[in-house]
């Protein structure tokens, strides 16, 4: 089979290829033969291209010839053409794009991220029209093709892109799985062999079940202090809190549940003089790709330092904010989002049952949103696609956050799909981290300042 990574020359390639690769000794064979870089930048290209040489390098001299072969471009539809399976990650405004969608929100006082809240519908606005773009490009070349989405913000745009490809495009994350493992690990669960339940939307959800044998240990840890305060959610969320709602929110969440502790923290930073999570993200991986270019024999190691780098100061903001410190060493070493996405391509590939949390369309799955509406929870996944579970309904204030957040999902669809700045203002308006219309008119009018595409994009007032 051939796989099509949309953005090949991202940052994270490199821990797809190592999954891939891995699989393949596990498995004795590869369920992906072939891997078609496909990117806009020839010099990320290049760079990335030379980490993968380096891991070519190593698995030949210890397991012989690579089972799975190599090439990029930067023609789109070569790219695709003839391929079974397409990974998208691409980034519209490179991290460029993120340092605005962070400052311009920090400017109208309320948090900037490049998912949630204001810095989530920026990102949202300039990254639907080239996610169906590049849907329909997808159908265009390869209709049989299964498409999993990791661009954020990924359950927007799984949910533009559906419209499309109907099922055939899976939304993925590591946030979820991360957050079951952590919580197992806190009472003495081997993760591998629990089971989690898991209820929201991308990066807004929450750890409702952690079966283990027939049992829900959930109850246990969150009545367990000791337990609670060994892992990161249950420092930045705090036992009284979880307690309170009776589930553990994705780390996510904090922006919401912290809001003012959060923004304090990051206007803190950036009053010193510090930087915005984007512009540490610039400086790492800028600093990165020029090395490389220069010293592509050393693209490896240059690479593995600043992806060590970039784990470690993983919302380091939100961890001040809490009273936390250092990340715990065994979430720095990845095994999160490379390996959902070779989960995802496993069970589709080699028709592989599996139970995974998926951004998909909702189908009866929470009763609270329409059945076209894309929700993050358990599926079943094999061939004939990601089938979502049925779960407990939402309850009380997580049911009228998710309900707000999807409304204001609808509405950047909308503003796209029509040019319209009404519902991107609306938009704005109602989501949970705004708190005000006249600031929702600022971020508004800041946005299309900054990104003069979205003049384009909302060519109506």
């Amino acid at each position: 089979m051939r796989l099509a990574i949309l953005g090949g020359g991202g940052f994270r390639v490199p821990l797809v290829h190592r999954a891939l690769l891995g699989d393949a000794l596990r498995a004795g064979g590869a369920a992906i033969s072939e891997i078609v870089l496909y990117d806009t930048d020839r010099s990320r290209l290049r760079a990335i291209s030379a980490v993968l040489d380096r891991q070519r390098g190593e698995y030949r001299a210890a397991h012989g010839e690579p089972p799975v072969a190599v090439r990029a471009g930067t023609d789109l539809d070569e790219a695709l053409r003839g391929c079974d399976m397409v990974f998208s990650a691409i980034r519209v405004g490179g991290m460029a794009g993120r340092v605005l969608d962070e400052r311009v929100a920090l400017d109208a006082g309320v948090l900037g991220q490049e998912t949630v809240g204001a810095g989530g519908i920026s990102y949202g606005l300039r990254t639907l029209p080239v996610a169906e773009y590049l849907a329909r490009a997808i159908v265009g070349n390869a209709p049989d093709a299964w498409v999993v989405n990791f661009t954020n913000p990924a359950g927007l745009v799984t949910e533009a892109m559906s419209a499309v490809l109907g099922d055939r495009v899976i939304g993925i994350c590591d946030s979820p799985l991360g957050l079951g493992r952590r919580a197992a690990r806190a009472i003495g669960v081997d993760p591998s062999g629990a089971r989690f339940d898991y209820a929201g939307l991308n990066h807004l959800g929450w750890l409702t079940g952690l079966w283990e044998g027939g049992r829900d240990r959930l109850p246990e840890l969150l009545a367990a202090d000791d337990a609670l305060d060994s892992f990161e959610e249950g420092r930045l969320f705090g036992a009284e809190w979880v307690r309170a709602i009776g589930a553990l929110p994705n780390e996510y969440l904090h922006y919401y549940y912290m809001a003012r502790e959060t923004y304090a923290a990051v206007a803190e930073t950036v009053a010193g003089g510090g930087h915005t999570r984007g512009e540490q993200l610039v400086a790492q991986q800028g600093a990165f790709y020029r090395d490389a270019a220069a010293r592509p024999d050393e693209a490896f190691t240059l690479w593995e330092r600043a992806r060590l780098e970039r784990e470690q100061s993983y919302m380091a903001d939100n961890r001040r904010a809490a009273g936390d410190g250092q990340r715990d060493e065994e979430d720095l070493d990845g095994g999160g989002y490379e390996e959902v996405a070779l989960a995802v391509m496993r069970a589709v590939a080699r028709d592989e049952p599996a139970r995974l949390v998926l951004n998909t369309r909702n189908r009866g799955a929470l009763a609270d949103l329409d059945d076209d509406a894309v929700v993050e929870v358990p599926c079943m996944v094999d061939a004939s696609g990601a089938r979502p579970l049925a779960v407990g309904p939402l309850t009380g204030h997580r049911a009228g956050l998710v309900r707000a957040v999807k409304a204001v999902d609808r509405d950047v669809i909308e503003a796209v799909r029509s040019g319209s700045r009404t519902p991107a203002l609306r938009a704005f308006a109602t989501h949970p981290l705004v708190d005000s219309v006249a600031t929702a008119r600022d971020l508004l009018h800041g946005y299309l300042t900054a990104f003069p595409e979205l003049e384009e994009t909302l060519p109506h007032a």
